[in-house]
């Protein structure tokens, strides 16, 4: 027998030879049906996999990270299969499960393909997956690898199987197809219902533009059609709120060639909405304790060297900036905490001066690829909303879980409800990816998850992605249309003051090392301003609209009366703009609305005589005639009941 812990603790003893769908089974047939791939003592295993020794099981469904890259995955290889039936001759590369879904890479030689192709694979792929083929794992010999692909015409494979250890490889048998693969599959194709290919694109072979050009077959899959259905749904709404489009529409951003790549260009009502957001995390800013500082876009190669940004990321960033003085190097900004660092070292403090909190909206600059770059979410220059707290390790705590009730109040200010927590720590199998004394990394992760856990955060560990000098606390954010993105973070770094020798002077009169806490509840204004478009679809809060109302006329007689009720609301402090144009009613009803405008106020013959105006809520909905004060009470109350008071 063999004990088998699950993920709750519990153990269940099995007989040797067990696999995880016995277990599946043992718990409940339910969970069974649900199942489709495992993992055991860490590594993926298939759902019939003989387990021989004690270890831990998770079992995962399509609900799961794991369980969808499975259910990916494996369609990826009946999409192979459909392709080389079609197409005989083609020569297959990789096919790996992604975000939504999964892509194959393919040499389709003397074929050509199009969109009027794809129905017919789809068709064989479902009639592939009707069949309830196990897919099976085999060990094969290199030396049999190579000639099984040779035999085939694809060098692809054999390139692959050339850098792979004698002993490691393992195809994967389905139906009448083979692939090269590593293993992680659903039980049978028949889990799988509904298939769909997304697009055909170009990709080189290996991602290297100097090798072979290859047909790149996107595509997705679900355990249910009506899933499939939902999926597509929500890509069509997804176009609808695509922030390039929303900007464009709203005129927020541009981009220019003569620019430069990703390097946006803030319009006049872009430019105002950035400085609301600013001005908003300012006032609480302040009221917490920060300072602001300013500093310069590049600064000295020495800078940057002994923080150590240049030697992680120099050779992927802009290159160095030579000036007429032999030898005098600058870099654009990359990171605004080394000049920090520099601020907090122009004087001497004592234990009583500290925390010390400086804040920036500095712009840094990184060289992204061109073809990663994407609107205002992957740009080359954009401002985050840093600072930096020098802290005695006794404050850390409390420090810590106030920039937490920061980062909270900025969420809850701006409609993002639903969120997780990550706890970043370092992948303890690769120390050269990280800098500073293992010891001082331990006491960091502790002080994170400690806090997190004070704060009732629901939070996941995830090993291997802090970043290069400490450990961090990433809020990850669902969206509207329940898509995840990573908005604010927090970083305790110990090593940094080690770095720049910073100091202060304790209460026992000696010299001590403080401890950096970097945070940004934004992150980035731009890739911030970029989700809040997508979450919102343009419809910000009100206390953040360019122009939270319109006034539309309905004459050129009417147009005093127009001017009179906007500078009574600009009076208090609503945001307002004035429609005259010679222009019909729906027509100016209908661009209000293209323009997320909140609110339309109709003024007329009888509301210029009663003193009133007819508000019009964007959507449609009437709110009838009221009086300008009570305009004015009705906007105020609903900015109060959105952007609450910060409280220290």
């Amino acid at each position: 027998m063999i004990n088998i812990t699950l993920p709750d603790g519990s153990i269940k003893e099995m007989e040797s030879g067990s696999t995880p769908m016995d277990v599946a089974m043992s718990i409940s047939q339910g969970l069974a049906r649900n199942v489709i791939s495992a993992s055991f003592n860490g590594t993926k295993v298939e759902t019939k996999t003989p387990l021989t020794e004690d270890g831990s099981l998770v079992l995962f469904t399509f609900s799961n990270p794991e369980g969808k890259e499975a259910f990916w995955h494996s369609t990826s290889h009946i999409m192979a299969q459909a392709v080389e039936e079609l197409f005989p001759g083609v020569s297959l590369t990789i096919g790996p499960a992604i975000d939504n879904g999964f892509y194959y890479d393919i040499d389709f030689k003397e074929h050509s393909i199009s969109e009027s192709d794809i129905p017919k694979i789809e068709a064989r792929m479902l009639e592939i997956a009707r069949g309830k083929h196990e897919f099976t794992m085999r060990s094969v010999s290199k030396a049999d690898a190579i000639q099984f692909y040779k035999d085939q015409d694809n060098a692809f494979k054999v390139e692959l199987i050339e850098n792979l250890t004698d002993g490691d490889i393992t195809f994967c048998d389905h139906d009448t197809f083979t692939d090269l693969c590593r293993g992680g599959h659903v039980p049978n194709t028949g889990i799988i219902k509904a298939v769909k290919i997304m697009s055909i694109a170009g990709a080189y072979w290996r991602g290297d533009e100097n090798n072979q050009q290859l047909t790149r077959l996107y595509g997705t899959s679900f355990p249910k059609q009506k899933d499939l259905k939902e999926y597509l749904a929500l890509l069509e709404e997804a176009k609808k709120r695509d922030h390039r489009k929303l900007g464009k529409e709203l005129q927020l951003f541009t981009f220019s060639q003569r620019v430069g790549q990703g390097l946006p260009l803030w319009l006049p009502k872009g430019a105002a909405l950035r400085e609301r957001l600013e001005d908003f995390l300012k006032k609480a800013q302040k009221k917490a304790g920060y300072e602001m500082v300013v500093t310069p876009h590049i600064g000295a190669k020495e800078l940057y060297e002994t923080s150590g940004h240049y030697e992680k990321y120099g050779a992927d960033s802009f290159q160095p900036i030579t000036t007429p003085n032999e030898g005098e190097e600058f870099l654009l900004k990359p990171m605004n905490c080394p000049h920090h660092c520099e601020i907090y070292k122009s004087a001497q403090w004592s234990y009583r001066d500290l925390p010390k909190r400086f804040a920036e909206f500095g712009t840094v600059y990184r060289y992204e690829q061109s073809g990663e770059l994407h609107g205002l979410t992957r740009v080359r220059g954009f401002t985050q909303d840093d600072a930096h707290i020098f802290c005695m390790p006794e404050q850390l705590d409390k420090e810590f879980k106030a920039v937490i009730d920061l980062v909270l109040y900025v969420f809850g200010s701006l409609g993002f409800e639903n969120f997780t927590a990550q706890v970043s720590i370092r992948d303890p199998k690769k120390p050269e990816k990280y800098i500073g004394d293992t010891k001082n990394w331990e006491i960091a992760e502790n002080a994170i998850i400690s806090a997190a856990k004070d704060k009732g955060l629901d939070y996941v560990i995830e090993e291997g992605e802090a970043a290069f000098y400490g450990p961090k606390l990433d809020f990850m954010v669902k969206d509207a249309l329940g898509r995840s993105w990573q908005l604010g973070t927090i970083q305790v770094d110990y090593n940094l003051p080690e770095r720049f020798d910073l100091s202060y002077k304790g209460a026992d009169n000696e010299s001590h090392r403080p401890v950096m806490i970097h945070r940004a509840p934004f992150g980035s204004m731009e890739r911030f301003i970029a989700i809040l478009l997508e979450h919102t679809g343009g419809n910000f809060p009100l206390w953040l609209m360019p122009e939270q109302c319109t006034i539309l006329s309905l004459s050129e007689k009417y147009e005093n009366y127009a001017k009179q009720v906007a500078n009574s609301l600009e009076i208090n402090e609503i945001r307002t703009a004035v429609d005259n144009r010679a222009e019909t009613m729906g027509k100016k009803i209908r661009e209000a609305e293209m323009n997320k405008l909140p609110y339309m106020l109709i003024v007329g013959e009888q509301e210029e005589k009663d003193g009133t105006i007819s508000v019009r809520k964007h959507g449609g909905d009437d709110l009838g005639t009221m009086s300008v004060a009570d305009f004015t009470t009705l906007v105020q109350k609903e900015i109060s009941e959105t952007i609450k008071t910060f409280e220290v």
